[in-house]
C-alpha cells in the first residue's frame, strides 16, 4: 500500500492510503515509487547531497524517504540517462552566418574514493549570438551547451568533436578559448587546425603579475611594468612582451614566463580576436561552467566519489544545465529496466 499526506491550505487532513493496484502506487525501474516521485528523487538528488536531499523532499511533498533510497534512484537515472543521450544531440539553435561558435574546455578536481583526486573535463559551447551585453552591467551568455567526462582526455576529446561537428560551422567561425593547457592546445591543432584558437588573456596576464612579483620590489615600479605590458599584450604585440621580459631577468621564473608566451604566441593574437564574434579573449564561461556543473554538486564537505557515479552524476548536471529535463521525466514514464 502507498500511503499520501492530504493537504488543504497548509493544514494536514490526514492520510489517504492508495491500493497497490492504483497506477499511483506503480514503480518503474526496479523502484516500487511512482514515476512522479522518483523524478523528485532525482531532482533534489543532482541539486545536494543526499543527507540533505531527504530533508528537502519532505519539507516539499510531506514523504519520508531515506537518503540510500534517493541515491539509488538518482544514480540509476544518472547511468541511464548517459547511456542513451544522442552524443551529436544539439541544444542550441542552428548558428547563423554572422555569428561564431565559442568552444572552451577545462580540467577540474574532484575527489575519489579510489583515486583520491581526479580530473573532470567539462566543455561549453555557445554562441555569439547569445553573449548578451547591456550597458555597463556584466555580460552573460543566456545559452549554452555542455558536456563533463571524469578521467580520459581522449574520450572527453571525442566527444567534444560530436558535438561541434554536429554544428557545422568550421574555419573562423569556430573559436576555442582555453588557458594553454597542453592537452587542449593539441587537441585543437590536431582535430580543428583552421579554427581559430586563443589563449585566455586573463592566464596570459596572470603568468606576468607571477613573474613581476617575484622580480619587483617597488610596487609602483611593478605596477606600471605589468600595466605597460598588459597593454602589449591587448594590441598582439607578445613578441615585445618577451622582449621587455629577457631585459630584465634571466631567472627561472623569467625562463619560465619566456616560454610560456613562446608555445602560444600564435594564440594572442587578441587586437584581432576583439574584433570577432562577441570579443570574447577570456575563458570565464568555461571557470563559471565548473562552479555550476561540477563544484556546487560534487566538492562538498567531506564528499569522495566512485568513478562510475561521479559520470553518473555529471551526467545529471549536464542534462539539467542544457535544459533537458524533460528526457528524465521520461525516463522515469518508461520501464527502461525491463526493456533491457
Amino acid at each position: 500500500m502507498y500511503a499520501i499526506s492530504v493537504k488543504k491550505n497548509l493544514t494536514t487532513l490526514g492520510w489517504v492510503t492508495i491500493n497497490n493496484n492504483h497506477p499511483f502506487s506503480k514503480g518503474h525501474n526496479g523502484f516500487q515509487i511512482s514515476s512522479l516521485m522518483q523524478e523528485k528523487m532525482v531532482y533534489v538528488g543532482h541539486l545536494d547531497c543526499y543527507q540533505k536531499s531527504n530533508e528537502i523532499l519532505e519539507r516539499l511533498v510531506s514523504v519520508k524517504v531515506s537518503a540510500s533510497q534517493i541515491y539509488r534512484v538518482t544514480d540509476t537515472y544518472g547511468a541511464q540517462i548517459g547511456a542513451t543521450t544522442d552524443p551529436q544531440e544539439r541544444t542550441l539553435t542552428p548558428v547563423l552566418e554572422e555569428e561564431v561558435l565559442y568552444v572552451e574546455a577545462d580540467g577540474g578536481m574532484i575527489l575519489t574514493r579510489k583515486e583520491d583526486w581526479k580530473e573532470v573535463k567539462v566543455g561549453r559551447i555557445f554562441k555569439s549570438g547569445d553573449c548578451i551585453h547591456a550597458g555597463e552591467k556584466p555580460g552573460y551568455i543566456s545559452h549554452s551547451q555542455y558536456k563533463a567526462h571524469l578521467g580520459n582526455s581522449k574520450i572527453f576529446c571525442r566527444q567534444m568533436e560530436d558535438l561541434i561537428d554536429a554544428y557545422g560551422v568550421t574555419k573562423a567561425r569556430l573559436v576555442f578559448i582555453s588557458d594553454g593547457a597542453p592537452w587542449i592546445r593539441n587537441w585543437i591543432e590536431d582535430a580543428y587546425p583552421q579554427a581559430i584558437s586563443i589563449l585566455d588573456y586573463y592566464h596570459a596576464a596572470e603568468h606576468l603579475h607571477g613573474f613581476a612579483d617575484k622580480y619587483f620590489k617597488d610596487d609602483k615600479k611593478r605596477m606600471r611594468w605589468t600595466e605597460k605590458q598588459k597593454e602589449l599584450l591587448l594590441q598582439s604585440k607578445v613578441a615585445a612582451v618577451i622582449k621587455n621580459v629577457k631585459k630584465l631577468s634571466d631567472s627561472k621564473e623569467a625562463l619560465q614566463l619566456v616560454d610560456y608566451y613562446e608555445a602560444n604566441k600564435q594564440r594572442m593574437d587578441y587586437s584581432k580576436y576583439k574584433q570577432i564574434g562577441a570579443g570574447i579573449i577570456g575563458s570565464g564561461a568555461i571557470e563559471s561552467a565548473h562552479r555550476t556543473v561540477v563544484q556546487k554538486r560534487m566538492k562538498l564537505s567531506g564528499q569522495r566519489w566512485s568513478g562510475q557515479g561521479a559520470q553518473n552524476m555529471l551526467n545529471l548536471r549536464v542534462t539539467s544545465m542544457n535544459g533537458k529535463w524533460d528526457k528524465i521525466i521520461a525516463l522515469t514514464k518508461c520501464n527502461f529496466k525491463a526493456a533491457a
